[in-house]
């Protein structure tokens, strides 16, 4: 665990072309900052489904067409080979990650069950990145244990119907060691580990979790501290 040290000052002189100088207290405490390694071990599957390339491509192309996008285009055979890849996220290491802004969305999350301002935990809470996505660059905290497989499920769009869909899944006993920084103004470390705990109980992580948006989840993405 480190500390980040700032010298902290009891006044400032204040000079001004009307008046002499004067003291003024300083009312606002420097920022002070903890990091800690937090390791975890799922206890159900992870899932996860990055926005790739070609998706990202096609909406470009789409949108340059206007409304002749869709006027005599035949459906192109899924490639599911290529859907899976594009639903992993991958450093330019070429090791797998989850995204950092999905756990600190998720601490962010938890604090709505005990009381705690998420917009006060949002600018209180980081989590420190391992690693950046090789096509997208998104922060990405390393998975160290497991290693994933496809999952192929069918889901039910927003307009009704169903399609199939392919993404990588870890199976229970994955690990990650993640490194929080927050701000010990806001947070002591056994507050910050215990809102961890309740993102792995609660809240999850990556598709299927259940503080999802679009459901109740199917309870993947929870986890349990090692540590």
């Amino acid at each position: 665990m480190a500390r980040t040290n700032i010298v902290k000052l009891s006044s400032v002189e204040v000079k001004s072309k009307a008046a002499a100088p004067q003291q003024r207290n300083v009312v606002i405490k420097p920022p002070r900052f903890e990091v800690a390694t937090v390791r975890i071990r799922g206890v159900s599957p992870y899932v996860q489904n990055a926005f790739g390339e070609k998706a990202m491509n096609t909406m470009i192309e789409t949108q340059k067409a206007g409304h002749q996008a869709k006027k005599g285009r035949a459906r192109e055979p899924k490639d599911f080979k290529a859907a899976y890849e594009n639903a992993t996220y991958r450093s330019r290491q070429g090791w797998c990650g989850i995204p950092a802004a999905a756990f600190r969305n998720a601490m962010i999350s938890a604090c709505r069950t005990v009381g705690f301002k998420m917009t006060l935990a949002k600018l209180s809470l980081f989590v420190e990145a391992d690693g950046f996505d090789d096509k997208s660059g998104t922060p990405l905290v390393k998975i160290v244990k497991g290693q994933p497989h496809e999952s192929v499920l069918p889901v039910r769009l927003m307009n009704g119907s169903t399609d199939i869909r392919i993404r990588p899944m870890w199976n229970e006993g994955w690990e990650a060691q993640v490194r929080v920084r927050w701000d010990a103004e806001q947070f002591s470390a056994s507050d910050m580990m215990n809102l961890m705990a309740r993102v792995g109980m609660q809240v999850g992580l990556g598709e299927g979790r259940p503080d999802s948006k679009n459901s109740s989840g199917q309870g993947w993405g929870l986890f349990e501290i090692v540590n």
